[in-house]
Parts: C-alpha cells; sequence; structure tokens
C-alpha cells in the first residue's frame, strides 16, 4: 500500500509535508517525498491519498482488559466465566484499535486470558492492537488485585510466579508495591505491600528472565522502594501518604538517572476527579505530575482502561489532561508513540513512522501538532500492515 498524506509525522513535533510511506506487507519500505517514494512503488499497488495527517499508530500503556469500566469491574469480573470474559476482551480490544491505539499494555488479567488474546491478535483471528502482557500481577495475601490469581507469600513465591508468567510468554512482570481504590477489602492505596527484600528478588528474578518490571505504586514509601529495587516503570506514582501527598525531590532524581519511565494512567475522565478528591486535592495531585515532568521525567501515557470510569476508546480524551498542565503537543504525541515503544522495550519495532518499523499507522484528520483534539478524528487505523477499515 501506498499512502500519500498532506503531512506526515516522522519525529519529534516535526511533519513531512506532502509526504508518502510504502507499505509492503507489515513493513514500513520507503518514508518521503511524494514524488520520491511513489517512484520506488509498483505501479499496481494500491494507493491512498489522504488530505489529514498521517501518524504512528497510539500506545496505550496501562490498561486491563479483564476488567469493563463500569461501577465495579472487580464484581463484574467475578461474575464472569473466562470464555464470557475472553469474548468480552475481544470486543474491548476491537474498541481500542478503532480509537487508533495499535499497541497497548495489558497490566494485569485473570488466568492469562490477555496472553491467549494477544495470540488470537497476532495469528489475525481476533481484531485488536499488539498486546504487551503482564499476565498475573503479584500481589500479597489479600493484597491489590488478589482476586486475579497473583498472591505469593515469600520470596520463593515470588520467584515461582515470575518464572510462570515469563514461560506463559509475558512482556512484562506486574508488582502490585502498594494497595488500591479498586480493591475494597485490601490495603489503601498508599500502604505499601512488599518488603524491600522482596521487591529486590521479584526485579532480580524478572531482569534474569528478560522482562521489565511495571510497579503499581501510590504511596510514597512504596514508590521509593521500587526505585530502590530497579523497577522499570512507576504506575500512578501519586506521592499519596495517610495524611496528604509527600512529593520527593531526592527520589525524582533517582527516577530521572535511572531511566524509570512514569505512567500517570490518567483517566480519559480525568476533569471528574475534583468531585473525589475536592478541588484542592486534585489541583495538588495533578500539580504533582507538572513537577515530575518539570524535573525530566520521562512520562508515558496510559489510561487504566478498564476501571472505574475507564473506557478503551478514551486515549485521546486522557491525553487532553497534559495539555492541562501545558505540556506542548508535541511531547504529549511522543508520550504515546516514540517514547511509551521505548519504554515499552518496542522503541525499535512501532512508535515511530521509519523505515523497517512495523506498519502501525493512523489517518487523522486536522493537524494533531497544532490542535490535539484532533486526534478524536481517526479516519483509518492499520496495526501491523491490516487496515481496518477508512472511514467517511
Amino acid at each position: 500500500m501506498l499512502i500519500v498524506a498532506k503531512r506526515v509525522l516522522v519525529g519529534s513535533g516535526r511533519y513531512l509535508e506532502d509526504g508518502a510511506v510504502l507499505i509492503e506487507g507489515d513493513i514500513i519500505r520507503a518514508v518521503g517525498p511524494e514524488e520520491t517514494v511513489i517512484a520506488e512503488a509498483r505501479p499496481d499497488i494500491e494507493r491512498v491519498a489522504f488530505g489529514g495527517t498521517l501518524m504512528p499508530g497510539l500506545i496505550d500503556a496501562h490498561v486491563h482488559l479483564a476488567f469493563d469500566g463500569g461501577a465495579d469491574p472487580a464484581a463484574t469480573l467475578a461474575q464472569s466465566s473466562d470464555e464470557t470474559l475472553l469474548a468480552d476482551m475481544r470486543s474491548r480490544a476491537e474498541m481500542l484499535l478503532r480509537s487508533g491505539v495499535t499497541t497497548a499494555r495489558d497490566l494485569g488479567d485473570r488466568n492469562g486470558l490477555a496472553l491467549r488474546l494477544a495470540s488470537e491478535i497476532e495469528e489475525g483471528t481476533t481484531v485488536g492492537p499488539r498486546i504487551v502482557s503482564a499476565g498475573t500481577p503479584l500481589t500479597p495475601p489479600g493484597g491489590h488485585c488478589h482476586f486475579l490469581g497473583g498472591e505469593v507469600a515469600g520470596e520463593d513465591d515470588i520467584r515461582a510466579l515470575v518464572r510462570k508468567n515469563a514461560s506463559a510468554g509475558a512482556g512484562v512482570i506486574k508488582a502490585m508495591v502498594t494497595g488500591g481504590g479498586l480493591t475494597k477489602d485490601g490495603p489503601k492505596s498508599w500502604e505499601s505491600q512488599f518488603s524491600p527484600a522482596e521487591l529486590a528478588v521479584l526485579v532480580e528474578e524478572a531482569h534474569a528472565a528478560g522482562l521489565p518490571v511495571a510497579a503499581h505504586a501510590h504511596g510514597t514509601p512504596g514508590i521509593t522502594a521500587a526505585v530502590a529495587a530497579g523497577v522499570d516503570t512507576i504506575e500512578h506514582c501519586t506521592w499519596m501518604t495517610g495524611d496528604g501527598l509527600d512529593f520527593r525531590d531526592d527520589v525524582v532524581a533517582r527516577i530521572v538517572e535511572q531511566e524509570i519511565a512514569v505512567c500517570p494512567a490518567v483517566s480519559p475522565h480525568w476533569q471528574m476527579l475534583p468531585r473525589f478528591f475536592g478541588e484542592e486535592k486534585a489541583r495538588a495531585m495533578f500539580d504533582l505530575v507538572r513537577r515530575m515532568a518539570d524535573a525530566g521525567v520521562t512520562l508515558v501515557a496510559g489510561t487504566d482502561a478498564g476501571v472505574q470510569r475507564a473506557s478503551f476508546d478514551g486515549l485521546a480524551q486522557a491525553l487532553s489532561f497534559y495539555a492541562h498542565l501545558g505540556l506542548s503537543n508535541g511531547r504529549i504525541l511522543d508520550m504515546a508513540t516514540s517514547v511509551a515503544a521505548d519504554a515499552l522495550g518496542l522503541g525499535s519495532t512501532t512508535g515511530r513512522i521509519a523505515v523497517g518499523y512495523k506498519a502501525d499507522v493512523v489517518l487523522v484528520d486536522g493537524d494533531p501538532l497544532a490542535n490535539l483534539n484532533d486526534l478524536s478524528t481517526i479516519r483509518a487505523v492499520m496495526s501491523a500492515g491490516h487496515a481496518l477499515e477508512i472511514r467517511s
């Protein structure tokens, strides 16, 4: 396929005007000025002319396909058989793809269902984005998301579950370093769940298997422990304590030094947060994300899709949060493409429109560098060379 577009996003905040992209199979074979690329294409190749923007497919670095995004996702999950749940997950995966997401990192499911779904998508029997799955997340007995089946008690259990996830094909290991609001009978969000020694073992075992570690961490002590253990990404990173917020500049400096990416996992409905936390606390929480950005922390986009009020087609809305903080549109688009790909260990294969990369692209009406809201006008999506549809 040969796609000619008014604008092609070829770098950080940089367009190629009146450019073209040549796709063969699932790989981008040529990128450049229209006349140059057309000269490389076969005369009979399928051609698409588009008056908007051709850009890399979006990456949602934090989803939970096993959850339904309703009022009580844990209760809905408990009532679903594995086959019913897998069927629902297929629909959610297609919703992600239709919204322009061509890669998603699933950070915790039940019984390896996300791994099954990832295989179906790779084989072409199910429509959806590339899925990087964590398999079963690790949590102590009764800990956050214990109902997903990943309870571990002590270092031997930790090593065993990491190895089990790795052998099943997981692309990341998820550690519930602190509690969370989704687990009503578990530790509070700011409470730590693992000892430093246990976290060290978890990271050691994951890295020995060649897998990164994603740490769910709301509380400041948990964030500090995760950084000390050498995790690869921190999810949420809200700096909570039992009586407020405690932002640690020294810990942030280590996050930057160790090149740990932070995924704040912002809900598509982030504007509702002041209702739940109060205006003053919500502003303070927003400001902490801004302070991390200003300090040079690598931020990546994710929605926590599947938890309460977080739908699977909301990445574009979630990105508006970072515009609210004052980040440039170019940096925000990087967070959802190239920077996210690097954080997921996929930086050499996706997240960019470049020769040799996977043909993961979207066609967007308008100019998202000028107006981020244009990301809501997806016209067509291609994942690994397979076009979903072209919309009128």
